[in-house]
This record gives C-alpha cells, sequence and structure tokens, in this order.
C-alpha cells in the first residue's frame, strides 16, 4: 500500500467519523429528556423499598409524582416523617405531622376462639388455603387462615403467627402495604397508629352463624353505632367498622359490645 493510499484510507475515516459525530449530535438534541432536578432530588431521599406502599409503581413512580405536584410530599409511608420533610424541603413546602399508620389484621380468631370445619394438608400459603371449600378450613369463613402469606412478603419482620393467626408488631411496621394485597381474605387495613379502639372482626355473616363459627365475632347488633356520639361507627355487611377520622377515642362502643368485640389497645 503506498502513502497515497494510506492518505485516502484516513481521509475517508476521517469523514465517515465526523458524519457520525454530527448525526449524533442531532440525535441527541432531537430525542433528548428533560430531567426534572425536583425528581431527582427526591428519588435519592425516597428508602428504594419500592413496595408499592404510596400507590405507585415503585419509587421511581412517587418521585415523578411529586415532582409534578399529583402526589403530596408526605406519599412515602415507609420514609415516614424524616423523609416528607426532606421531600418537602425540595418541594418548597411545609409538612405538619404526619399520623403513623399500622398494618392491622380484623381477626380475633385464635386458636381457642374458632371452630374447625375439616382439616386442610395441602400447600402452606393462605391463597391455596382460600381456594378450598368454603374459602377456609375454619367454620368462619372470613377469618384469618394463619399460614402466613403476609408474614413472607414483610420485609420488615413486622409480622408473626401466634396460635394459627396474623399478629403485627406494631414498633416494626411501617405501613408499607404488601401484607394488605396479599391477604386473599382482605383482613389486613392501615388505621392510625394512636387508635385506641379496634373491631376485631371481619366476618360479614349474621349474629348466630358468627356465635356458631367463632366466640370472638362481632354479631352485627349495632349497639356500638346506635350508643356512639361521634357517628364514627359505620355498619357494612353485618360488620361494624371505626371511621378514625370521626372517632374521640371516648370508648363508649367498647363499652356497649356486648360481645367485646372492639377491644383496646
Amino acid at each position: 500500500m503506498n502513502t497515497t493510499e494510506i492518505i485516502t484510507a484516513i481521509a475517508v475515516l476521517a469523514i465517515v467519523a465526523l458524519i457520525i459525530g454530527i448525526i449524533l449530535s442531532i440525535a441527541e438534541k432531537v430525542f433528548k429528556v428533560e430531567v426534572d432536578e425536583k425528581e431527582v432530588a427526591v428519588r435519592e431521599e425516597l428508602p428504594g423499598s419500592n413496595c408499592g406502599g404510596c400507590g405507585y409503581a415503585g419509587c421511581d413512580a412517587l418521585a415523578a409524582a411529586i415532582a409534578k405536584g399529583e402526589a403530596p410530599v408526605t406519599g412515602c409511608p415507609v420514609g415516614g416523617q424524616p423523609v416528607a420533610e426532606k421531600i418537602a424541603a425540595i418541594m418548597g413546602q411545609e409538612v405538619g405531622e404526619m399520623e403513623k399508620m399500622v398494618a392491622y389484621v380484623k381477626c380475633d380468631g385464635f386458636c381457642d376462639n374458632r371452630k374447625t370445619d375439616y382439616n386442610y394438608y395441602g400447600i402452606d400459603t393462605c391463597v391455596y388455603a382460600s381456594k378450598m371449600p368454603g374459602s377456609s378450613p375454619y367454620a368462619c369463613k372470613y377469618g384469618c387462615l394463619g399460614f402466613g402469606s403476609c408474614v413472607k412478603v414483610c420485609d420488615h419482620k413486622a409480622i408473626r403467627i401466634i396460635d394459627k393467626k396474623a399478629v403485627v408488631d406494631e414498633s416494626l411496621c411501617v405501613a408499607c402495604g404488601k401484607c394488605l394485597r396479599v391477604c386473599p381474605h382482605n383482613l389486613i387495613e392501615l388505621i392510625p397508629a394512636s387508635s385506641k379502639f379496634r373491631v376485631q372482626c371481619s366476618s360479614q355473616a349474621r349474629g348466630k352463624d358468627v356465635k356458631n363459627a367463632c366466640t370472638a365475632g362481632c354479631i352485627g347488633c349495632s349497639l356500638c353505632k346506635r350508643n356512639c356520639p361521634n357517628d364514627a361507627i359505620i355498619f357494612e355487611n353485618n360488620i361494624a367498622k371505626i371511621d378514625y377520622s370521626k372517632c374521640t377515642q371516648c370508648g363508649l362502643c367498647a363499652e356497649k359490645c356486648p360481645v367485646k368485640i372492639i377491644k383496646t389497645y
């Protein structure tokens, strides 16, 4: 190869490199994705659990929503007050005192309280057990199955099975909501940690059937509702539910409950 051919090859390569550089430069400008600095800053403050407890697909989605003003700065239940305050500073907002929320299992069906219809020998998960006849091997078809599906998904070790029933350690619970989504009987909900009175039942059966299945069930008498001075008791599907936004913790509901299923915490 002579000198002319070498120079020509180098020149061609240089021209090709220049053309590719121009194309890439144009493409960068055309397809450039604007980065929201606030979104990046918010994402850095989020814990990265990607638990979905905020109602979004993960921390990235929540950060984007907060930056756009579509989600509150208090949107991360895992981060709680400390994270909310940092995000509020980024967004130029103020955040008040947050109400700590905890997971609560609406069932008091320990082994001594409930009756069994049949013995279950299937796969050791609540989901499989709920697909059996009657949706439960126990006489109450609405209560805790006790196989620990909620325990398995809790990243913070806040739930354990005691006497065939799920129990939440509220000091460890961060209200991420994973346990809520895995419970086939929808027994778990998030409630204020400060709530002193809680209904420990989810049975939709009528009073007589409840008593035949479990000694710790709501019989739907509505005495709690009739005696509540703040209209904080709601009755749906034969079961009492407390509206904590109205509850003043007076305790009349627990006092009047004939089966003492509204417990004091």
